[in-house]
């Protein structure tokens, strides 16, 4: 089996939302990439668990959003590693499972300047592509001490789970905001 390039999209998708969707898509077609996997992080226990759906059903949506993309994947292997998840284990633990695909890690330009106090950060630096798309109000930061880093061109959004959860409480609608299967599941 010859080796494919996977784009990995860390998130709580809390709910999924098009934003997630569209970069996803955009990922996985416009670039070297063979597909992108959404892998859906667990609770994180510094968050408040009132506003986290559970794992499984963020799973779910997830899942219920990119049923008819073969391009794209649900992924839940963080809900059987230790807490708190780290990125590099994670990492590790979908080459043991997936030895044949090369991961590369998609991240927004936001995140960027925390990356090196990211726990065992070198590493990640030096093993695994990193493609950053642009986030709203978000500087590009100097990539030069990081070759496996590359900005990438993506569509701009300013897309929040918070806006829909918040939308969701106050009986608005988020029609457009999510798939319309995730929109039926999340107001039946």
């Amino acid at each position: 089996m010859s080796s494919r390039r996977i784009g990995l999209l860390f998130g709580s998708f809390n709910p999924v939302h098009i934003g997630h969707l569209i970069l996803a898509e955009h990922f996985a077609t416009r670039t070297d990439l063979a597909e992108v996997w959404l892998v859906v992080t667990p609770h994180n226990p510094f968050k408040a668990a009132a506003d986290l759906l559970p794992d499984t059903q963020r799973l779910h949506l997830v899942e219920l959003a990119i049923a008819d993309n073969p391009r794209l994947r649900a992924e839940d292997i963080e809900f059987g590693l230790p807490r708190p998840s780290y990125t590099i284990a994670t990492l590790d633990a979908l080459r043991q499972r997936h030895p044949a695909h090369d991961f590369v890690l998609l991240m927004g330009s936001d995140n960027l300047p925390g990356l090196p106090r990211w726990h065992e950060s070198a590493r990640l630096l030096a093993e695994v592509d990193i493609y950053v798309y642009p986030r709203p109000g978000s500087l590009s930061p100097d990539l030069t001490p990081f070759p496996r880093v590359q900005i990438m061109a993506a569509p701009l959004l300013d897309i929040s789970a918070t806006y829909i959860r918040e939308s969701l409480r106050a009986g608005r609608s988020i029609r457009y905001l999510v798939p319309a299967a995730v929109e039926a599941e999340l107001t039946k």
